[in-house]
């Protein structure tokens, strides 16, 4: 063998005893054979075996295998975001004539992807009450596909009875999506409770560091693996093991910072449900917030996001406002070390119900800091918004 042939060829080492906790971060596109006949029957190893690296990788393999056992599901699929798992949870089972149902307090792209996409193929969009199974079964007909929930609903926090939409879907023969990503499965569990499907936005609490995208759709029935993996496939959609490996490394400590998130979520509330320029508090933990015995009875704990309302007439102070913070960035997304705000909308994203009061809620996340910064954060925050409040309404 010439010494070029010897650049390009990788000679194989002993791997025996070699024991990592760990895992190895296996990159590649090509997938190599031992004989002719192998690759011949490449197509009969199944959705467990390797044939080429768009199906993936032990490392993404692992990452996957670590969802599904928490998730309580068959099988998972990791995909670049988990918006594109929102997405590919509903691409493969819907055609042109088909109709979907979505709660009216999904995330905004889901929202979008519907009214756009969906829309454009020739799929029914609707929505329904998130907090009123009645008025999904009134919704429902024999063209439905797929309900899709997402509990606490995005921004306003509305907690879904998932069992009832699920045996009220099923009757009609539909599938049952939920997007897990505040809870997470520590916290959660869809598919026992009746979901067919659960996707998260591992991007959040599950990789826990704000570097890396990625998303994850785990199925309680192994029939929807077919249509599933052959849609990635035509559509070319894969993940990096490199990005798998980052989420594999945050899940290690997904416990104790959603443990520390959620307690300083909790104090931080106590605090600011005590402000006199605060309306309410959107968090499921708190006895006021929609939804809350349906929380009590379904979900293991909380995460640490959280809304704020603000009293009639201020929420035109608190952006300028923002100023002032030195411990919480401003900034989207959430679930990471790093405690964030965010101002949200609402009413552009109501179809079917109606959001009273201003249009604005100020979405928190709370990270790992010391909880006793973020408290002078939001005091001065607070003093800073009362302050441009009061200078406001002085007459003229």
């Amino acid at each position: 063998m010439k010494d070029l042939t010897r650049c390009v060829i990788t000679p194989n080492v002993v791997t025996e005893g070699f024991v990592a906790l760990g895992a190895g971060v296996h990159r590649a596109s090509t997938i190599v054979f031992e004989n002719a006949e192998a690759y011949a029957n490449r197509g009969k190893r199944g959705p467990d075996g390797y044939s080429y690296g768009l199906h993936g990788t032990p490392t993404t393999r692992t990452l996957e295998a670590k969802l599904t056992v928490l998730e309580q599901g068959v099988r998972t699929f990791l995909l670049p975001s988990g918006q594109a798992a929102n997405a590919i949870a509903m691409l493969p089972f819907l055609r042109a004539g088909d109709g979907v149902l979505l709660a009216d307090s999904v995330y905004p792209p889901v929202r979008d992807f519907a009214n756009t996409d969906l829309a454009r193929f020739g799929v029914e969009v609707g929505y329904y009450d998130p907090a009123d199974p009645s008025d999904l079964a009134a919704r429902l007909n024999d063209r439905t596909k797929i309900v899709w929930c997402e509990s606490p609903g995005s921004t306003t926090m509305e907690v879904q009875d998932l069992p009832r939409i699920a045996d009220i879907a099923h009757r009609y023969g539909a599938l049952v999506g939920c997007d897990n990503t505040w809870a997470t499965p520590l916290n959660y569990k869809p598919l026992s409770l009746g979901a067919d499907i659960v996707t998260e936005g591992l991007t959040k609490y599950i990789s826990g560091h704000s570097d890396v995208l990625l998303g994850s759709l785990t199925i309680r029935d192994e029939q929807l693996t077919a249509p599933i993996r052959s849609t990635l496939g035509r559509l070319g959609i894969c993940v990096s093991p490199d990005d798998a490996s980052l989420v594999l490394r945050g899940f290690e400590t997904l416990g104790v910072r959603m443990r520390h998130a959620s307690e300083g979520a909790l104090q931080l509330i106590s605090r600011i449900k005590a402000a006199d320029i605060v309306d309410r508090v959107l968090h499921p933990a708190l006895p006021t917030s929609p939804g809350h015995s349906i929380w009590k009875r379904d979900f293991l704990g909380s995460s640490g996001v959280f809304g704020i309302v603000f009293k009639e007439g201020l929420s035109r102070h608190v952006a300028p406002s923002l100023d002032v913070l030195k411990t919480f960035a401003i900034g989207a997304s959430w679930g990471g070390t790093r405690s964030l705000i965010a101002l949200m909308p609402v009413r552009a994203y109501r179809s079917v119900t109606q959001w009273d009061g201003d249009d604005l809620i100020l979405r928190v996340s709370v990270g790992l800091e010391d909880h006793q910064d973020l408290f002078e954060d939001v005091d001065a925050l607070f003093t800073e918004i009362s302050a441009r409040g009061s200078a406001w309404t002085i007459p003229r």
